[in-house]
């Protein structure tokens, strides 16, 4: 049975076959058949009688008055403009030109080039193998571990600029996660609970301080209510640590209530230069709730040790998270880059390195600042200074600008503080994109760059701050092309109608290097093999056409 499907002629192997000496083969067919053509018209050119028609066609095209290449210059401009503004409806709402979309679907199979290969989904993994693509949460939105204190420093950023620095989207996910972990667990909501569920849906901040203010007078022991007053009422970090500590005695043994209270309590004696008891704080409860590790305390722990000084903890951490089976972030891999860009910034040279080339070491950080560029392409700019901070919002999208705002945000003074670590990544960062084959489709140590994380990054970043865009999506070659023929027809058409005689020395000036008869011999191949109805061409027939009839406009 094996056999005898081998041999069947329609079997796969045979039919990937034949497409493929098809497609070899199709260039060097129609190379033939061009030349077959010429041969034909070279051998029949008396019995077609082809110079008297072309004598015939220059004697028209002589009779010819000015105002018919006003009248074709500027249908050409009318035709071509209709062509830009369908090109770039397409390209707004598909982001693609469809001139180009049609070439590369249809045109380019058939010529002998490779297929869109999107639809297949394969994708190289961090370890080089080949993948499929399916089953990937691209966009999943992700608690920000190093997110700020609404009362403390989002509402003084608020009152300082008048502008609020957190979205609806964003605040509305942190209510979602509020009621999930803190309520989420319990079977029969207590009076406290229900006023604390609906105050976390509270869209105005008074409206949820007050709800808090009523669920403990219902129950002075509602661990929830003072969360979210350390969150939300407290205007300074002292404040805030304060209430968690409250809150911190109240809780009892609800999991998450513990868990979270004590990371922010972490977080305040980091804000408030204790950072040695921050990471006692962050170790412990790494231990006390080894399985939390979606909560990514390490993260925390990471900026902590940073701040420190103490690059071997930051190393030994990474080697437990940088790992291969685990999700990566922007902190994980641009705080590797950078332990790797510190051992060789101080002493980095970009005209030494071109001269006797990189070595060991260097190669080592230049790969590692490639792999974090790859994983997140905004951050740079945010580090280099090339585009202005903003506070970070309380969600992130791993990947995406918000991401790449949080990072820098606690992690450019670190960067700062390693002598020649920006320099090397200013040399070294744009390479990244040269690697990458194509960045929408292929990835080189990651999976492909999502295609939605600018949809999401508009949600959760502020209006103000100009969302950064990877990649970035450049005009296309047919729109640019259409335009400028549009406005070439128009100007020529315009200029022709009034300044005829100028025009004709214009021309003539243009087509002396030319002689006269092989400018009627284009003019009437092009008319022939390609017709007046292809009005682009009208321009380029206007310059070899209207030399000796200007004058009787």
């Amino acid at each position: 049975m094996a056999d005898s499907s081998g041999r069947n002629p329609q079997s796969p192997g045979f039919t990937e076959k034949l497409k493929s000496w098809l497609c070899w083969s199709w260039t060097y067919i129609c190379a033939l058949w061009f030349a077959m053509v010429l041969t034909m018209v070279y051998v029949l050119r008396s019995p077609l009688k082809l110079q008297e028609t072309v004598n015939a066609a220059s004697v028209f095209l002589n009779t010819l008055t000015p105002k018919f290449y006003v009248a074709l210059t500027g249908t050409s401009s009318l035709i071509s403009g209709l062509i830009l503004i369908f090109e770039w409806w397409y390209f707004r709402k598909y982001g693609t030109s469809f001139i180009e979309q049609v070439s590369v679907s249809h045109l380019r199979p058939l010529l002998g080039g490779v297929e869109n290969s999107s639809s297949v989904g394969l994708f190289s993994s961090v370890n080089g193998d080949t993948e499929p693509r399916t089953n990937v949460a691209e966009c999943k939105v992700w608690r920000n571990p190093l997110n700020l204190f609404r009362g403390a420093e989002y509402s003084r950023y608020t009152w300082v600029t008048g502008k609020e620095p957190l979205t609806y989207y964003d605040m509305n996910l942190s209510a979602q996660d509020h009621q999930t972990f803190f309520l989420g667990d319990t079977q029969q909501l207590r009076p406290e609970d229900s006023v604390m569920q609906k105050a976390w849906r509270e869209r105005n901040p008074q409206a949820r301080i007050r709800a808090a203010y009523q669920a403990i007078e219902l129950n002075r022991e509602c661990a929830a209510a003072y969360v979210l007053l350390a969150e939300e009422e407290a205007t300074t970090i002292t404040e805030a640590e304060r209430l968690f500590k409250q809150a911190l005695k109240s809780a009892g043994k609800d999991t998450n209530l513990v868990v979270y209270i004590k990371r922010r309590l972490a977080m305040c004696a980091r804000k408030l230069g204790r950072i040695k008891e921050a990471v006692k704080m962050m170790r412990d409860l790494m231990k006390e709730f080894p399985l939390l590790g979606m909560l990514n305390i390490h993260e925390n722990l990471l900026e902590a040790l940073l701040e420190l000084q103490a690059y071997a903890d930051v190393q030994a951490v990474l080697a437990k998270y940088d790992d291969i089976s685990l999700p990566k972030s922007a902190t994980i891999c641009y705080t590797s880059a950078l332990l790797k860009a510190r051992a060789v910034s101080d002493k980095f040279s970009p005209e030494a390195a071109s001269r006797r080339g990189l070595s060991t070491a260097e190669m080592n950080a230049v790969e590692a600042i490639h792999r974090a560029v790859e994983f997140n392409p905004h951050v740079p700019k945010y580090l280099l200074e090339m585009k202005s901070l903003i506070l970070p919002p309380e969600h992130i999208l791993k990947r995406g600008d918000s991401e790449a705002v949080a990072y820098a945000f606690f992690h450019l003074q670190h960067w700062k503080r390693a002598e020649g670590a920006l320099n090397l990544l200013h040399c070294t960062w744009e390479g990244t994109f040269r690697i990458i084959p194509y960045p929408l489709e292929k990835g080189h140590l990651f999976y492909p760059y999502p295609g939605c994380t600018e949809t999401a990054d508009r949600e959760l970043l502020p209006s103000f701050h100009e969302v950064s865009v990877y990649p970035k999506k450049e005009l296309p070659f047919f729109i640019l092309f259409t335009a400028g023929l549009c406005s070439f027809c128009a100007m020529l058409a315009m200029l022709t109608h009034q300044f005829p005689e100028l025009m004709g020395v214009f021309v003539k000036a243009v087509s002396i290097c030319m002689p006269h008869q092989t400018q009627k011999c284009v003019c009437v191949f092009f008319c022939l093999f390609f017709g007046f109805p292809l009005v682009p061409l009208g321009p380029y027939l206007f310059l070899f056409c209207l030399e000796e009839k200007v004058h009787n406009y």
